[in-house]
Parts: C-alpha cells; structure tokens; sequence
C-alpha cells in the first residue's frame, strides 16, 4: 500500500511540472501562486468583506441547487421509487387502524434515533467547523440523568415524559442502590447513536481523498492539498503540529484497520486526516469504517460516558460546589447560584416546580442558553464563509484555466 502510495505521489509531482501546453514551471512558483491564492480565499469572511462574502454564499449555494438537480434527473428511476415509499409510508401514518400503536412505536423510535445521528453528524462533519454537539447536547443529557439517578435512586423515569424531561418515578429506589453500570445502561442508546453519526460525519474526508488518488485530478480541498504537501516534506517536519500529523499518518497507513481503531477511540483533533490517509492509499471502505465505527461508538463513547458520569455523580458534584464554596473572597457568592439551581433540580424531580423557580437555576439556564445561542451561531457563520471561500476557489481555478489556454 506504501509503495502504490509512492509511485501515486510521484506521479502526481510529475504531472504538476507541466503546463496544459507542455512546458515545465518552476514548482516553487507555482506552490507560491497557491498560498497567495489560499490566503486570498481565507480573506472572504463576514466580518472582513461582508458583502462579497454573502453574494459568494448565494452563488455557491445556487451551484450546489443546480449540481444536485442535475442529478437527481439523471437518476429519475432512483428518486421515483423514493416518491412512491414516500407515499406509501405518509398514507401509513394518516390511516387509522390497528397498525397505529406500531406507527407511534416505531415514529419515537425513529426520531430518537435521528435526532442523536444528526448531532453526531453535525459534530464531526466539518462544514466549516464542526458543531461541538458532545458539550450542547449529549454531555448534558448524561448530566442530568446522573443526577437524577442519584437524587432518585432510580432511572426508571416515566416515559413519557423522559427524555424530554426527566422526574422521579413515584416508588424510588433505596439510598445506594444506583451502580455507574445502571446510568451507562439508561443513557447507552442516546450515546452510541451519537457516535455511530461522528462515524458518519468522518466518511466525506475519506471519499474525498479516494476519489482524487483513482482519478488523478487535482483536489478541489484544502485539507488534502495539505496532506499532499505534508507528504513532500516529511523528512524536514520539525514543529509538533506536524511530527503529530505524520505519526498520525505513520500509524493509519503501517497498521491498518487497529491504528485506525486506536485514532477512533480517543478524543482527535486529527482523525480528519487519518481519512484522508486511508483514501489517499485505497484502504478498503469496510476497513475504514468498521474500524471507525466500533471506535467512535463503542470504545470512545463509553470512555466519555464515564468520564460525565463520574464527574457529575454525586459526592463529586457536592465536593465542587463545596470547594467553589472555599474560594477567598469572591466564595460564597459564586456557590448561591450552584446550589439553588442543584435545589430547583431537586424539586422538579419531585414534582416540586410549581413551588417556584429560584432566581439561581435562570441565571445559569440563561448564560448555558446563551452559550449554545453563540456556538450554533458561530456554525452557522463558518458554513457560509466556507460555501463562501469554495466559489471564491472556483472562480480562481477558472483564471488558472483560461490562463492555460491562452
């Protein structure tokens, strides 16, 4: 595989020599009209050029709108039988019948699903930048179930209406009798659908490089054409950001399916190019992501299942609040707030809300709401200078053709 690797990369070194017209072009200007290039591209953002920004975003987008209808008709066949299952599943669910208690079952069943495959999605597939969805979503909701569990001793909360909100069932359970293995089995769906969709959100990297290695063309990505570059210049990385990515890089491409398993199943920033790698030499697909899958899943899933869950159990979250508590000075003001929302959680889940809400539990609801308000909006904000960036990319590869041509 490293040597089909090789010869790939030489190749591709060859053929970046020459011109469309045959003659050769001194490489370091050609790697210097690039980075002038790139660090155009990374000029157009939202709070540097506003305007051109947004008229990039709208033209990227309707190029996109047009790619994807070009085709969807050239596979009618594909997208009628889509309409007619479509059809079928709506008359289904609007029909009454007996089948509707199985409709209802199988509705919750599948929006769960989804909802967590979507977030796991959003937290890895990039788009600019990923959504941390582990930090907004899923961290909190193992939270609240650890404390609920302990304050219940119980997690079996009625459903509904769990999950959207938990409270503690009418015949709780004895003082001592929540085990971690019990909250690990109460939040184990939730979790493992999440990995299962960053397994998801780590296939474009690896599709991306695969197809640009089998068709030889130049790749229309960034982070690839990084690669590419790390790959020249191996022997004289120095700085850790790049001994990093090549160890990275080392360990996917000798090892195979249980280095991939091992960049999975810890938390890494780098794992992108660990597809880029395994695209970049042709790893088999059910290679690249059986092993991805059962890391981010399985293995990683549970490492920070329980690390939220021990970090918010009990006696630990009593102890945090006691030693913000010890803080000279500044102490016992910034410990009111914590125990009266602890306080507030308590009596929700003793049917207690209607008693009233303390003021402390909507001081930290409202800077933890402002917070997912800000990071979702910065999401958002990264799409667009991204979408924005890659028309920006096409108009310049546009020149460089007709430049070509002339």
């Amino acid at each position: 595989m490293a040597e089909n690797g090789k010869n790939c990369d030489q190749r591709r070194v060859a053929m970046n020599k020459e011109q469309h017209n045959g003659n050769f072009t001194d490489p370091s200007s050609m790697n210097e009209k690039k980075r002038r290039e790139r660090e155009e591209r990374q000029n157009i953002v939202l709070w540097r050029q506003p305007l051109i920004t947004l008229q990039y975003f709208s033209l990227e987008t309707l190029v996109i709108l047009k790619e994807w209808t070009s085709k969807l008709w050239h596979r009618q066949s594909i997208v009628v039988s889509f309409l007619l299952l479509l059809a079928v599943l709506i008359a289904t669910y609007y029909v009454e019948g007996a089948h509707q208690q199985y409709v209802q079952r199988i509705e919750k069943q599948f929006l769960l699903y989804a909802y967590w495959i979507g977030l796991g999605i959003l937290s890895s597939v990039g788009l600019g930048t990923g959504l941390h969805t582990f930090l907004l979503y899923l961290g909190p909701h193992i939270a609240s179930v650890t404390l609920a569990a302990y304050e219940c001793n119980s997690v079996n909360f009625p459903e509904p209406p769990y999950p959207d909100q938990i409270i503690c069932p009418d015949e709780e359970g004895p003082e001592g009798t929540i085990s971690l293995w019990s909250i690990i089995s109460k939040v184990r769906i939730e979790a493992c659908m999440w990995g299962i969709g960053t397994a998801i959100g780590e296939l474009p990297p690896y599709f991306m490089a695969r197809a640009a290695r089998l068709s030889g063309a130049e790749p229309d990505d960034e982070e690839y054409q990084e690669f590419e570059e790390m790959l020249e210049h191996a022997e004289s990385a120095q700085d850790f950001a790049s001994r990093a990515k090549l160890a990275v890089q080392n360990l996917v491409q000798k090892v195979g399916f249980f280095g991939i398993l091992a960049c999975a199943s810890i938390p890494n920033p780098l794992f992108d190019l660990a597809g880029i790698t395994c695209g970049h030499f042709l790893v088999p697909f059910w290679t690249f992501f059986g092993a991805t899958l059962i890391g981010k899943a399985i293995i990683k899933m549970h490492i920070q299942k329980i690390f939220v869950i021990i970090t918010f159990s009990k006696h630990i979250v009593e102890q945090m609040v006691a030693f913000i508590g010890a803080v000279p000075g500044i102490g016992p003001s910034l410990q009111k707030p914590f125990q009266e929302y602890l306080e507030a959680q308590r009596q929700k889940l003793h049917h207690k809300s209607e008693m009233g809400t303390p003021q402390g539990e909507n001081w930290l609801s409202w800077m933890f709401e402002k917070l997912v308000v800000v990071m979702v909006c910065y999401f958002i904000l990264s799409i667009i200078n991204s979408m924005a960036q890659s028309y920006a990319k096409r108009i310049q590869q546009r020149l460089n053709s007709e430049e070509k041509t002339k």
